[in-house]
C-alpha cells in the first residue's frame, strides 16, 4: 500500500514463502507536487499538499524462487489534512494460492499519518524531514492466506534535499511485526533522481532490508525508473530492479509500472 506496496509484499512474502500469489496493486491515492515515493520502494517525507489528493494506478509484482509475490488489488489513500500532515489509509482485496485452493477475500487495513516537522532550506544544507508512523490492522482472514493475522507498525524517518535538477530522498524505519516466526525487522534505503527533460525525471534507488522470519535472510536490492509527466494532471511511473544479496530466494526481478492522476 502506498508504494510501501513492494515493501509490504516483501513483509508479506515472509509469511506465505511458499506461496504462489498472482495479483496487481490496483490503486494508491498520495499526493505530491514532486513524485517521489512511487515507483520506488523508499518513501519520501513530502506530505500531501493541504486540500489535495492524488491517486496511483499501478501493477506491482515480484518474482523470487517460489513464483510470483506482489500486493493484492489495493487502494491506497492520502489526503493532505492540514499544512505538513497527510492522513493516509490502505485497503482492498487479497488474493492467495497456498496450495490448499484459491483465495480471495478482504485483505489487512493500513493507517498512517505523515508529519513534516522540518523544511529544507533552499540556500543552505538543512533538508526536509518528517515522521510518518504506520499500523497495519489485521482485519484480513489470516487462515485462508488473506492476512497476517497481527498487529504490525512502520516507525520510519524521511529526509529529501533538493538542488537544481537532482533530488535525494530516503532514510530508514522499524518495523514491528513480532508475531510466531515473523520477527521486528529494519529497512533502510535512499533514492537518488534527476530531471533530464522538462516532462521527464529518472533515476535509482538502493535499499536494505533485514531479517523478517526465522526462515527469511536480509534483502538489499536496487530499483531504476523514473516519471514521465504526460500533462499536470496525468504521470507515467516506472521501475524494475532486482536484488543485491539473496537475490535468487527472494527477489529475481520487480517492478512497477502505473498511472499517476493528481488532483
Amino acid at each position: 500500500m502506498q508504494w510501501r506496496g513492494r515493501l509490504a509484499s516483501i513483509k508479506a512474502f515472509s509469511r506465505t514463502q511458499n506461496a504462489l500469489i498472482a495479483a496487481s496493486f490496483l490503486a494508491l491515492l498520495r499526493l505530491s507536487p514532486a513524485y517521489a515515493g512511487p515507483p520506488f520502494v523508499t518513501d519520501d517525507p513530502e506530505p500531501v499538499d493541504y486540500g489535495h489528493v492524488e491517486i496511483n494506478t499501478a501493477a506491482i509484482g515480484q518474482v523470487n524462487r517460489s513464483g510470483v509475490a506482489s500486493p493484492a488489488p489495493t487502494v491506497d489513500a492520502n489526503w493532505g489534512a492540514l499544512p505538513d500532515v497527510q492522513i493516509h489509509a490502505g485497503f482492498g482485496v487479497a488474493y492467495a494460492d497456498t496450495g490448499q485452493g484459491f483465495q480471495a477475500g478482504y485483505g489487512d487495513t493500513e493507517l498512517g499519518l505523515k508529519y513534516r516537522f522540518v523544511h529544507q532550506d533552499d540556500d543552505g544544507w538543512l533538508p526536509e524531514i518528517a515522521f510518518y508512523p504506520i499500523i497495519e490492522l489485521p482485519s484480513g482472514d489470516a487462515s485462508r492466506g488473506l492476512g497476517a493475522g497481527h498487529f504490525s507498525a512502520l516507525l520510519p524517518i524521511w529526509a529529501q534535499k533538493d538542488w537544481d535538477d537532482w533530488t535525494l530522498y530516503g532514510g530508514a524505519g522499524f518495523w514491528q511485526n513480532r508475531h510466531l516466526a515473523d520477527r521486528n525487522n529494519w529497512y533502510v534505503g535512499w533514492t537518488l533522481l534527476r530531471k533530464v527533460a522538462e516532462d521527464l525525471q529518472i533515476g535509482g534507488e538502493l535499499y536494505r532490508q533485514s531479517a523478517t522470519a526465522t526462515d527469511r535472510p536480509a534483502l538489499s536490492a536496487f530499483n531504476l525508473g523514473g516519471t514521465w509527466d504526460l500533462s499536470e494532471t496525468y504521470h507515467v511511473l516506472f521501475s524494475a530492479g532486482r536484488g543485491i544479496e539473496n537475490a535468487d530466494l527472494l527477489d529475481r526481478f520487480s517492478f512497477y509500472l502505473g498511472i499517476q492522476l493528481t488532483l
